[in-house]
């Protein structure tokens, strides 16, 4: 594995093989993100999910979300990939949480980023503490939040408010991973992923884990090949037999155009090298690597916590107020300056809008547990329910 990334580096053949696989990807349907009454649950208008593969929603009148479930059986994994929720949508958001028995939710955009909206304020601040979605009934409470250089960790409690049950949702939050770009190394990234690992949460034990960016092809595809190729290491006790460019086009079968850019690609390599050591038994490099991430420094200025307040949704006026067809991040992922009109792969997200409800922050320490607020919260709303998709191929 080691030879063949030197050889595609050394030829500067990146380009060449992400071509490579996006022409060699599957092209599947994907009418119902199309309908007209879906047109504004989607962030990005050439990201859509696969008839196929989609994330339904359960007992709703619209049973659609912008969201594709990946299934890797042989590493028994299975993510839900989804656009980072528009205000009109974090309910539905919420909903397929709560539905498809998610215990994390692996978040590696930022809310604002260069000046644009990339995902509603989908959780509560620490001024808040609370949000609720009254469209489908869910109350998020912040318990804890652990901030470090680079990423926050923090532990959600998500009640449904018509049974009254509550479940702990954990919330890793990479908040320095550049749109379109990579982090700044394979070390930073690989702690991340190993914490999210170490939770558990990724396991069999709780249903997929929802990975999203903003688009929710990009970053969330890097996210998930990475993982994926390392269990396989570790279940085959053989790195060399892990076929990265074969498992990348088995994961697009499942939602489109994972993996954005060619440099997206070549860190996907990186990081699947530099984790099989601590795979082959050098457990020494996950020391290393949270050494390298100095994730104990202040965060930078340039990746501020993620609340902002335009990304707030207006009280009492979320449903639908927000028309998707940014070309951000989800953009052309084709990058032929063309936007293609009906081919079965491509990428798009949504842009949510979301229902808080303000609350006075009585304080939540760094790393510590949220205290009861007095002052009495305010609502907000958000859409539906769903069934974890059926699998097949195209």
């Amino acid at each position: 594995m080691d030879q063949e990334f030197e050889e595609i580096d050394s030829e500067g053949r990146w380009q060449k093989l992400y071509l490579e696989i996006r022409n060699q990807s599957h092209e599947c349907s994907y009418k119902v993100a199309k309908y007209p009454e879906n047109r504004n649950r989607n962030r990005y208008r050439d990201v859509s999910p696969f008839d196929h593969s989609r994330v339904k929603l359960e007992n709703t009148e619209n049973d659609y979300i912008n969201a594709s479930l990946v299934v890797m059986e042989e590493a028994q994994r299975s993510y839900i990939l989804t656009q980072g929720p528009l205000r009109n949508t974090c309910g539905h958001f919420w909903l397929m949480i709560w539905e498809q028995k998610t215990k994390a939710v692996i978040m590696l955009n930022r809310v604002i980023e260069k000046g644009s909206e990339k995902c509603a304020q989908y959780w509560p601040t620490a001024e808040e503490r609370e949000m609720t979605f009254r469209d489908t009934r869910f109350l998020v409470t912040l318990l804890s939040e652990d901030t470090k250089s680079y990423y926050t960790t923090r532990v959600l409690e998500l009640q449904n408010i018509s049974t009254g049950e509550k479940r702990e949702i954990y919330h890793f939050h990479y908040t320095t991973w550049p749109d379109f770009g990579v982090p700044e190394s394979p070390a930073s990234f690989l702690n991340f992923l190993f914490k999210v690992r170490e939770s558990g949460a990724l396991g069999v034990d709780h249903g997929p884990a929802v990975v999203h960016c903003s688009a929710g092809i990009g970053r969330s595809g890097t996210f998930s090949l990475v993982d994926t190729c390392v269990v396989l290491m570790d279940k085959r006790k053989d790195p060399s037999s892990v076929d990265i460019k074969s498992i990348l086009l088995d994961m697009r079968k499942y939602r489109m155009g994972l993996i954005q850019t060619p440099d997206q690609l070549r860190f996907s390599y990186r990081a699947v090298l530099e984790g099989a050591k601590y795979i082959m038994g050098d457990s020494s490099v996950q020391n290393l690597w949270r050494e390298l991430s100095r994730e104990d420094q202040k965060p930078t200025s340039e990746s501020p916590p993620s609340t902002q307040p335009q990304a707030r949704c207006p009280t009492e006026r979320c449903n639908g107020s927000q028309r998707g067809g940014q070309l951000e991040e989800g953009g052309d992922y084709r990058q032929d300056g063309k936007v293609p009109t009906q081919s079965p792969c491509k990428e798009q997200e949504l842009d949510g809008s979301t229902t808080h409800k303000r609350r006075r922050e009585d304080s939540i320490s760094k790393s510590g547990t949220a205290k009861t607020p007095q002052s009495k919260p305010r609502t907000n709303d958000s859409e539906k329910k769903r069934k974890r998709a059926k699998t097949s191929d195209c």
